[in-house]
Formats: C-alpha cells, sequence, structure tokens
C-alpha cells in the first residue's frame, strides 16, 4: 500500500480521508513498513466498510490486516440499529467465532525435554486434525440443538472440561440468543461428527513456552512465569460455522440491503428479519466453537494426564476472533448499544470493565495473538484507551503475507517440518501440503504485529511465547 496516499495521524495510525459514498472515515492501525507491505485491496475493503448505514466512529484495520471477504481481515466496523444499522456475514466471517484458548500446564520448559516426542505423538493423537477430519462424537438433532444453545457450558455439563474453565471464556462460554432453528439442516449434517476436532488451514494446538515478559504486573497476574508452559488451541466452528456464513451470504445477496459497493459486503438491516435470522444463527455457530475448544481442553488434558500426570491444566482465557457483539461504546459524548463486528480481531476491553470476570477486572483482558507454528506468539492485555481507539478491539494474528498457492511454491512441506526440527520445534501433522501452505514465512512478522498494536495503544504487551510442539490439520 503507498503510504503517501494516506493521512498519517501517527506512526502507528494512519486515515483514509471520507470520499464519496464514505459516511465515516477509515482507519489503519500499523507501523510503517507492516502498511507498505499491505495490499491495496485492505485500503478498498476498509473504504468499502465505510459506505455502510449506521456505522459509526469509522471503518478500522488492525496492524494484521489483509485482503478477505468483504470486510478485510483484521477489519472492525460498529453499527448502531437506531440509525439503521447493518448485520454483515462478509463481516464475522466463513469460521464464525474462531479464536484462541490458552491454558496454563503447571510445568517449565525443561521438564518437557524427556516427553516431548511422546507428547507430541499423545496429542496428534487425541485431537483429530485436517480437512474433514471427525471425532469420537456424534451429536443427534436434539444435541446438536442443545450444543448450538448451550455452547461450553453444554460441553461440561457432558463431562467435557471443569465447571471453573467457564469464568475464563467471553460470555462465560454462552452466547445468548442462539437460535438453532435459523441454522440449516446442511450444515448440522456438516458438524454432527466434528466436534472436538482442529479442523485444517491456520488451526493448531501448541505447547508454548514463556520466553520474555514485557509487563510484570500483568504477567503476574495472569499467572504466567519466564520457561512456563502453556497450551494455545486455535480452531472454531468447523463446517457448521461456514455453512452458515455461505447460507446467509446467499441469503443478504437477493434480500438484502442496497446499494452496496461490492457484492461481498452483502449485508441486512440488523432489524430486519434476515438480518436477525442471522444473528440468531452466527450466535449458534458461536456456542459450537465454544463447544469445541472445550470438547479439545478435554481430549489435550487426557493426552498430558497420561504422559505427564503431574501436569494441571487451567485456562487463561479463551478469545474469539470472528464474531459480531452487542457491546456499549461512547460515540460523541453518548452511550450507545452497537453491534460491533470483529472479523480477525479481538475483543480487548481494559481495566474496570464491567463484562470482565472479577478476576481481570482489575487489571484488564488478555489479548490472545496467534503466530505460526515456527514464530512467536504473544499475550497482550487490554487498555482503557483502546475502548476509544477502536471500539475496544486488537489484532488476533501475524496475518498472512502470501496465499496458500504462493506459499506452497516457496516451501515444502517435509523441508518446513525438519528445519523447524532442527530449531526444537516438533511439528505433527498428516498434510505435508497444509504444512507447507502454512509455513512461517507465509506471515507477516507477528513481532512487528505485536509492537504496533501496542504503539498505537490498542493493547499492551505482556509476555511473548514461543512454539515447542505443535499439531496442525
Amino acid at each position: 500500500m503507498d503510504r503517501h496516499t494516506l493521512e498519517r495521524h501517527s506512526d502507528f495510525e494512519w486515515w483514509i480521508k471520507p470520499t464519496g459514498q464514505m459516511r465515516v472515515p477509515g482507519i489503519i492501525y500499523a507501523g510503517e513498513k507492516l502498511i507498505e507491505d499491505m495490499d491495496e485491496k485492505v485500503r478498498e475493503q476498509v473504504t468499502n466498510v465505510a459506505t455502510l448505514p449506521g456505522i459509526q466512529r469509522a471503518s478500522y484495520a488492525m496492524p494484521d490486516a489483509h485482503w478477505g471477504y468483504g470486510f478485510p481481515i483484521g477489519g472492525v466496523a460498529a453499527f448502531d440499529p437506531e440509525e439503521g444499522g447493518v448485520i454483515s456475514a462478509g463481516g464475522v466471517g466463513f469460521d464464525i467465532s474462531c479464536g484462541v484458548r490458552t491454558l496454563h500446564t503447571g510445568l517449565k520448559a525443561e521438564e518437557l525435554k524427556p516427553i516431548q516426542e511422546e507428547l507430541a505423538e499423545a496429542l496428534f493423537h487425541s485431537v483429530p486434525a485436517g480437512v474433514g477430519s471427525t471425532g469420537a462424537i456424534y451429536l443427534s438433532e436434539r444435541e446438536m440443538d442443545e450444543m448450538l444453545s448451550g455452547g461450553a457450558q453444554w460441553a461440561v455439563e457432558h463431562g467435557y472440561g471443569l465447571a471453573e474453565d467457564l469464568e475464563r471464556i467471553e460470555e462465560s462460554g454462552r452466547a445468548s440468543g442462539a437460535k438453532p432453528e435459523c441454522v440449516s439442516h446442511a450444515a448440522k449434517k456438516r458438524q454432527a461428527e466434528e466436534m472436538g476436532t482442529l479442523g485444517s488451514g491456520n488451526h493448531y494446538l501448541e505447547i508454548q513456552r514463556v520466553a520474555e515478559t514485557f509487563d510484570a504486573k500483568s504477567a503476574e497476574a495472569f499467572g504466567l512465569k519466564q520457561d512456563d508452559l502453556v497450551l494455545s488451541i486455535h480452531c472454531g466452528s468447523r463446517g457448521l460455522g461456514h455453512q452458515v456464513g455461505t447460507d446467509y451470504l446467499k441469503s443478504m445477496v437477493i434480500d438484502g440491503y442496497r446499494p452496496i459497493p461490492d457484492r461481498e459486503l452483502a449485508c441486512a438491516p440488523i432489524r430486519s428479519a434476515l438480518g436477525q435470522h442471522y444473528l440468531g444463527a452466527m450466535r449458534a455457530a458461536t456456542n459450537c466453537a465454544l463447544a469445541n475448544r472445550q470438547i479439545i481442553t478435554h481430549l489435550a488434558r487426557g493426552a498430558f494426564q497420561r504422559v505427564v500426570p503431574k501436569a494441571n491444566l487451567t485456562l487463561l482465557y479463551d478469545v474469539s476472533h470472528n464474531t459480531c457483539k452487542i457491546e456499549v461504546h461512547d460515540v460523541d459524548g453518548s452511550r450507545r448499544e452497537l453491534f460491533v463486528h470483529r472479523k480477525g480481531a479481538t475483543r480487548a476491553f481494559g481495566p474496570g470493565h464491567p463484562d470482565l470476570t472479577p478476576s481481570l477486572r482489575e487489571i484488564g483482558q488478555p489479548v490472545l495473538i496467534g503466530g505460526t507454528m515456527g514464530t512467536e506468539s504473544y499475550i497482550l492485555v487490554g487498555t482503557t484507551e483502546g475502548e476509544k481507539l477502536a471500539f475496544s478491539s486488537a489484532c488476533h494474528g501475524a496475518g498472512r503475507a502470501m496465499s496458500r498457492t504462493q506459499a506452497m511454491k516457496h516451501w515444502r512441506g517435509r523441508q518446513v517440518i525438519d528445519d523447524l526440527r532442527e530449531q526444537g520445534v516438533l511439528i505433527r501433522s498428516r498434510s505435508f501440503r497444509g504444512v507447507a501452505e502454512e509455513a512461517p514465512g507465509a506471515y507477516k512478522d507477528v513481532n512487528a504485529v505485536a509492537e504496533a498494536a501496542e504503539h498505537a495503544n490498542l493493547a499492551r504487551r505482556v509476555v511473548r511465547l514461543v512454539p515447542l510442539i505443535c499439531v496442525k490439520g
């Protein structure tokens, strides 16, 4: 992207001034190098989102932003139903409620060395991964609807995990307002055997070491110390979420709001019947993702118990990054109830926010930024300033620098696995192709992304994590 065509407000804030049909400015948070490396499509999509009715403040893009479907991945936009605001399936994404969950293990890095191979195998064989992967759980139609209504709470009630897990999950592990009846039979059929599975693409289950601390107070509050081992799980709503996105994008193209600058921005007024049906289906898919991560946690605990019984996996936090949530924010001096779309962006509430669990309210929300199987991940903490800047939002990962097709031309999966083993990272995957597509070099520099989020005051870095074991689809 040509930075000279943007209006620079600071070293990490760039504006697209309103022109044409734009109702608000576009704002991109990124360092100069990240801006220069962004494709022009990000600017186009940020601009297009700014034309939608009811949008508030600005159309935002996070430091890891890249071209997506309709909205950029890393895009944030909030809409007021009182001003004809819309809901966009493309503004949530196809993998509804894809997110990251991080758990303490109670282990130190030195304790992993003698069991690293054994633990990698145990996790790989305990958690199904890959394209079309299925698990041991089969849900009947009644059980499917109960899961879509109950989320992680349903999973815990059925023996998958611990009740105390729920207080460290957004919305206590259950999105209210879910309407399983608004989810198609095709979507439910796709999910019937996929609960407790990672899927493919950029999803992973990873053992990570705390390698560096930036904010000692927050690290202590989060229970993180140097060389601690944590387990991170990155996945979403699998086939069900994808089908919900597909179904409602088609409906919004036919019966949604007009006019729009891009067919991929198909949307519907929040208060329309179509808008309400999509919200009900999206919340059901959110519960599917929350239940899925909860079941995977249960499976991972079993693997740890078999290999290293002294481990104690307790949940630090679970946050989604493909969502639309109702939140109250200040706009022009008044508090408004808004529908905040975050696509490839994570919620990042600061200290004192009433929606945070009491144990986190004083320090702020953990912000989990995933890297790749060979590079760092980060844990940040939300800031008070971030609420004023981008509706309490921050980035969610490194962000792709090249397409999967391009990555396949640069790397071979077997070589990537061998190279990472030499660096002390064990990869377990059922697909060499998938490993090549997700090669670390196919992504942006996550260190620069996390640094930009901090310097833009979206969130503050707490610790840097490095991978030691990664299970990929």
